[in-house]
């Protein structure tokens, strides 16, 4: 009773401050009082952000469709270069680029031409990032009704967009799309990876769901001494030879197709990963993913997880906004904590030996087990 009381003390006092800071006549008062101007004035522009938010992306997407960026890569140009390039009318060209230049995507220099910024040239090192910027016209097809997709009534796209989560046939063009645009995206949450775990003592690493063989390449590299071993679908894995070999280890890289969901994991290796997976899927199917590479390991083998995950009892942007409505339009896959894949791990048999601090929580988080003697 007395947690109850203090609970509804603090809940009282609580709801009397919401119901000052909502009362128009205080917001009339603080915008122009010295004290707390400058708080008004943050929180303002805060919720305008909010409003906005829709509208900043969509000039992100059309620079990116414009392909502005890479020709501002070559050099600073006019608005009448960029129109007649891009084959828009100046005057909205004029609108885009000044949109562009507010949102500090872009700068401009002096004869009225434009520049790339700091953000924007970032935005060109990251590998895959405009790829993923195009493909979010699905998702924001999918969020047209906020509503309705949250009640659970629409029908999306992105579903569609990755039918391996269902486990169905892909076309070929289809595979090929999701290996390019998964492998192109690797490359910042392999070298969060490795800064993160110490994988120097693997003798044989499986990459499970590997696709095309970008995480395993990129371990190769660091660790030239590890063997490799990649698990994916028949229409995905066999696009993984080709980068093994241009990049020297097709002597120490093997290659099994098959589904983890209707087929075992392969054995042989002392360690797997599950990089960017048990997020695309449901907690049944991960408990079974999990229990499978704990039959497949050794007793002492480390299972890696690595993928963006939610925040838990502290949400935090990437994990509980982007990635959490991003697997909800899959309809199979949630974006976890840290503790729920600890607890998944534990119940399938593994020991939690690290859960290192991210580097960027929005590029992906890490997580090792071991194979205990028994479950």
């Amino acid at each position: 009773m007395a947690k109850e009381r203090e609970a509804g003390a603090w809940y009282g006092m609580f709801g009397w401050s919401n119901r000052l800071i909502a009362s128009r006549k205080f917001q009339k008062w603080a915008a122009h009082s010295f004290l707390t101007r400058r708080m008004v004035r943050r929180e303002g522009a805060a919720l305008f952000d909010l409003l906005a938010g829709f509208c900043h992306s969509q000039i992100l997407m059309a620079l990116v469709q414009f392909d502005i960026f890479n020709l501002l890569f070559k050099g600073p140009k006019t608005l009448e270069e960029l129109a007649e390039t891009c084959k828009v009318p100046q005057d909205r060209m004029t609108i885009l680029l000044r949109a562009a230049v507010a949102l500090k995507l872009l700068r401009t220099q002096r004869g009225g031409r434009f520049a790339l910024s700091k953000t924007s040239a970032a935005l060109l090192g990251v590998p895959g990032l405009s790829d993923m910027i195009r493909h979010h016209d699905v998702l924001y097809r999918d969020l047209r009704d906020p509503a309705a997709f949250f009640r659970g009534d629409t029908q999306t796209e992105l579903a569609d967009f990755w039918p391996y989560v269902f486990g169905g046939e892909m076309e070929p063009q289809v595979a090929k799309t999701y290996s390019d645009l998964m492998a192109r995206s690797q490359e910042l949450v392999a070298e969060d990876t490795l800064r993160s775990l110490d994988l120097s003592t693997v003798g044989t690493l499986l990459d499970v769901g590997g696709g095309s063989g970008a995480f395993l390449e990129h371990v190769g590299r660091a660790h030239p001494h590890v063997k490799l071993m990649l698990f994916d679908l028949e229409q995905v894995a066999p696009s993984a030879a080709p980068r093994f070999a241009a990049a020297g280890m097709d002597d120490r890289a093997q290659i099994a197709c098959g589904s983890f969901k209707t087929d075992a994991i392969p054995k042989g290796a002392d360690s797997i990963s599950l990089i960017r997976v048990l997020y695309d899927h449901t907690d049944e199917t991960v408990a079974m993913l999990l229990a499978k590479c704990w039959a497949s390991l050794p007793v002492g083998g480390r299972l890696i997880v690595s993928e963006p995950m939610s925040g838990g009892t502290r949400p935090e942007p990437a994990g509980d906004v982007y990635f959490a409505l991003y697997t909800l339009a899959m309809h199979t896959g949630k974006a976890r904590s840290i503790q729920e894949i600890s607890a998944l791990c534990r119940q399938a048999g593994f020991e939690i030996i690290k859960t290192p601090k991210p580097a960027r929580a929005f590029v992906t988080r890490c997580l090792e087990a071991r194979k205990l003697a028994s479950l």
